[in-house]
């Protein structure tokens, strides 16, 4: 999926993504299927959720990970 994932969406959108991110939810999975496939978790969530109030967690913290499409996926990111 990863590897058709760039041209079916630069074929669709005109954007050709350069990383992928997922969102595994830390107190029911540990995200091994991930870490198999060479996924790199790079922190967590703060559990506030996209209305929620500063410093209150509202819903479950959550793992994220991330995939590179893209060798240079960083130089790409900061442009």
């Amino acid at each position: 999926m990863a590897r058709h994932l760039p041209d079916d969406w630069e074929n669709r959108y005109n954007i050709r993504p350069v990383l992928l991110e997922s969102f595994v939810q830390k107190d029911r999975f540990n995200g091994t299927c991930y870490k198999a496939a060479n996924w790199k978790n790079v922190g967590e969530t703060k559990g506030r959720g996209k209305l929620g109030q500063p410093g209150k967690i509202s819903v479950p913290i959550k793992d994220i990970w991330v995939f590179p499409l893209n060798k240079k996926f960083r130089v790409l990111l900061k442009n």
